[in-house]
């Protein structure tokens, strides 16, 4: 039989306890990992960053002021303006307003609209760009100069055949009046862009939990209410950073135009000006110039969008530090917080 001294003995560390502590122990001095590949990755990257700048400021050829100076030319203004701003909005209200119609249709239980859905999809994601642009741009005002509207299809082939002495016209749109070069290439690019933006809109409906519908059909929503006031703005979350790389490439892919015989374009008057001053090098620093200041204002719009669609979702720190700080407020107002 033990004695009192032998209960008061803790036990060792050996035995599977847990050794005592000293309450004088000083403070532990960790010492970080060190990673000299980074600070060798670092150097290596600033030598050869330092060399590409040395390269560009040094080299007399790319004339940058003649660049600055292209950049605020008349002509590149009205170009940048009509040709790549207004080009690559009207483009894009095309392509995600048809795109979500589409995205619905083939997630829809009715065959027929599943099917049109997919022949859409499939025609125009098997077109390149560029050759679509050039058969709306420069097709569709020679093989249809005017469009005769009848009452039912082949109204007018009928009334000849059965001798009428009226073609059965409603009226007339004459194609080559009422349209541009610029309006067929934007909707040329919609069109395109419609066939992507179906299938951003597809994945994002498919996001958001079958339950959102069913608790939406529960309190008598109706399926075209309860996608617009349940569905879509739960799926906008996974929607809106595809549809943001899609409106930068459609800026980019406005470049596109310079097939067509269209003059307000940015791309195609730089290089009118380079051809006609031989300086090929400083407009085409020109042109980049104004992608890059238009891509980065697209870039920062995408972020607030991402981040207004995103809140509710995720551990970011932002939310992070707000629910902290709506905790502390808790605290405090109900008396437990120090």
């Amino acid at each position: 039989m033990s004695g009192t001294n032998d209960a008061a003995v803790p036990p060792s560390a050996g035995e599977g306890g847990t050794a005592p502590v000293s309450e004088d122990a000083g403070p532990i001095n960790a010492v970080p990992v060190r990673h000299p590949g980074r600070w060798v990755a670092l150097v290596v990257i600033a030598v050869i960053f330092a060399m590409m700048i040395s390269s560009f400021v040094t080299n007399p050829r790319w004339d940058i002021p003649f660049a600055l100076q292209v950049m605020n030319f008349n002509p590149v203004l009205e170009g940048l303006l009509k040709g790549t701003i207004i080009a690559t909005i009207g483009s894009m209200i095309i392509g995600v307003s048809l795109g979500i119609v589409i995205g619905v249709m083939r997630l829809s239980d009715n065959p027929v609209l599943k099917f049109v859905g997919f022949l859409y999809t499939w025609f125009f994601r098997g077109i390149p760009r560029l050759v679509l642009v050039t058969l709306f741009g420069t097709g569709i005002g020679y093989l249809y100069p005017r469009f005769d509207i009848g009452p039912f299809p082949f109204s007018q082939q009928l009334a000849g055949y059965l001798g009428l002495s009226s073609d059965l016209t409603l009226f007339t749109l004459n194609v080559n009046q009422i349209s541009t070069t610029l309006i067929w290439g934007i909707i040329a690019m919609g069109l395109s862009e419609a066939a992507y933006m179906a299938e951003i809109a597809r994945a994002g409906i498919m996001s958001v939990d079958e339950g959102q519908r069913e608790a939406a059909a529960a309190l008598g929503m109706k399926p075209s209410l309860s996608m617009r006031r349940i569905v879509l703005p739960q799926a906008m979350r996974v929607i809106i950073p595809p549809t943001g790389n899609e409106t930068i490439a459609m800026l980019k892919d406005t470049s596109l135009l310079v097939a067509l015989p269209l003059g307000t374009e940015l791309f195609n008057q730089t290089s009118i000006i380079g051809n006609r001053t031989l300086k090929i090098m400083p407009t085409l620093v020109a042109a980049c110039a104004w992608y890059l200041i238009l891509t980065s204002l697209l870039m920062v719009g995408q972020y607030y969008l991402e981040r207004h669609f995103g809140r509710g979702y995720g551990n970011t720190r932002t939310q992070t530090k707000d629910d902290t700080t709506r905790t502390r407020l808790m605290g405090l107002t109900i008396g437990g917080g120090k």
